[in-house]
């Protein structure tokens, strides 16, 4: 939409507030609310002034003064408040200059977007992220000196088939990793996917399916393909639905990628093409009908894994998924017939339709990172043809000790990714996507997160040693 488009909406609906929002470094949403007769021309143009300070990861409290300038083609109406609100995504920029504040995550995704056109390679990066969740019926937990708890519970959770209720036990759920995917009544969040799912095309977003997933509680709708900046706005619309209806049933939605155990974590595998003056860049005739830029593609994706580890894994928790032995993908390997690489290559018949799939991702990630650094990566590889190597189409979950010792993998740790980030991250200072700076208060805001993790006694520990 035009800032004109914008204003007459407005005016039309009878819109009682804009919001405007934006994102923070580790990808939380973040919004401020503006009476709408506040909203005009000057204000679209000139963007609301607000204190970076407040926000981890960003400005001292010496140059907290910062700008947020909404992006007006992002407009969309909230299904959730009570007063008619229109909302807008912002990126942050400098107030003295206007100039992107480096440390903005949609603002690194539209540079990598900008750097794609000028590298020559392309001129449109598309991707289609698969974020897996779970739905809790309670949700406790305690991080104190003396006690660190947690407990979830759900009615259709596998491990209440004994549990008495006041109504009855019915029986009828998924077993552990039978999600996948039975109908209801096995399936209990029919309707609370279709309320999602609905919620989201009413707000213009390109959805198509829904469907329960393997692991007890464990659900994911279906996003249809965008440009890298607009899949980062749509990823999160997608997280705000799904939190937001969820808290309207009187339910819980977590992204986390391991909130149970003993059952299958949730990733976001992401799906990922570049095209060229309408055509499709990775459809060709090598392994998979693939082209020289996709096998490329994919050697700075398998060769950068580390390091993209950093933004597409940002949590201690992202690594009880990522663990070898397991039907996790941390083999740094790609294939087109299994799934047990950490890449893959869709089966398709259309060339269009030809792309690559990141699979070792989780949703903690800040989706404009995420997408961008998987670009960057992939970029490298086509800059410098770095060679993927054979693909591996056996089943690397079954292949014996001697031949897994060949196949690298993907980081054990969020202190490995940080590591790997600090020693491996020059393919992001390209064209001044990422920068030194951003990347440096980033890793400072991840070691925080490490070191509160590392330091806590953890419940499990006590089984194990308390009685040593």
């Amino acid at each position: 939409m035009s800032k004109d488009a914008v204003l007459k909406l407005i005016k039309d609906e009878d819109v009682a507030y804009v919001d405007i929002r934006f994102t923070d470094p580790r990808g939380k949403l973040q919004h401020v609310t503006v009476m709408a007769d506040q909203v005009d021309e000057d204000f679209l143009d000139e963007g609301f002034m607000f204190d970076g300070s407040s926000i981890a990861g960003w400005k001292s409290i010496e140059a907290s003064d910062m700008k947020l300038l909404p992006d007006t083609e992002s407009v969309y109406i909230d299904p959730f408040y009570a007063e008619k609100t229109i909302c807008l995504h912002c990126t942050v920029v400098e107030p003295d200059t206007n100039e992107p504040y480096n440390r903005d995550p949609r603002g690194t995704a539209l540079l990598a977007e900008a750097y794609l056109k000028s590298s020559g390679i392309g001129d449109a990066a598309f991707f289609g992220p698969e974020a897996e969740f779970f739905i809790f019926d309670d949700v406790r937990y305690s991080n104190t000196m003396n006690k660190v708890s947690y407990e979830v519970d759900a009615l259709d959770a596998a491990w209440n088939t004994d549990t008495e209720y006041e109504v009855g036990n019915t029986g009828h759920r998924p077993g552990i990793k039978g999600g996948y995917f039975p109908v209801n009544p096995v399936d209990h969040g029919q309707d609370i996917r279709s309320e999602m799912l609905s919620t989201m095309k009413r707000m213009g977003m390109k959805v198509d399916k829904h469907h329960h997933e393997v692991a007890s509680c464990q659900h994911e709708l279906g996003l249809i393909f965008s440009s890298l900046t607009d899949q980062g706005d749509q990823l999160q619309k997608y997280k705000y639905v799904i939190h937001n209806v969820a808290e309207a049933y009187g339910k819980s939605a977590t992204f986390m990628p391991k909130p149970i155990y003993g059952d299958n974590g949730t990733g976001m595998h992401v799906n990922m093409s570049i095209w060229k003056d309408g055509k499709p860049l990775f459809a060709g005739d090598k392994y998979a009908d693939l082209s020289d830029e996709a096998l490329w593609f994919i050697g700075g994706i398998l060769k950068h894994a580390k390091t993209l580890n950093a933004f597409t894994n940002p949590s201690t928790n992202s690594y009880k998924r990522l663990i070898p032995g397991f039907e996790a993908p941390v083999l740094r390997a790609y294939s087109a017939r299994n799934r047990s690489g950490c890449v893959r290559i869709p089966w398709t018949e259309s060339p269009k339709a030809k792309r690559v799939e990141a699979r070792f991702p989780d949703p903690s990630a800040n989706p404009y990172l995420c997408f961008a650094a998987l670009l960057m990566a992939g970029l490298d590889g086509i800059k410098n043809k770095i060679d993927p190597g054979e693909a591996m189409d056996k089943n690397l979950y079954d292949l014996p000790p001697e031949e897994l010792e060949g196949i690298p993998t993907v980081c054990g740790s969020l202190r490995e990714a940080m590591d790997s980030l600090k020693a491996d991250h020059e393919f992001l200072l390209a064209g001044d996507v990422f920068t030194k700076d951003q990347i440096e208060g980033y890793i400072d805001l991840k070691m925080e997160e490490i070191e509160l993790f590392e330091h806590t006694p953890h419940p499990v520990e006590f089984g194990m040693y308390y009685s040593c």
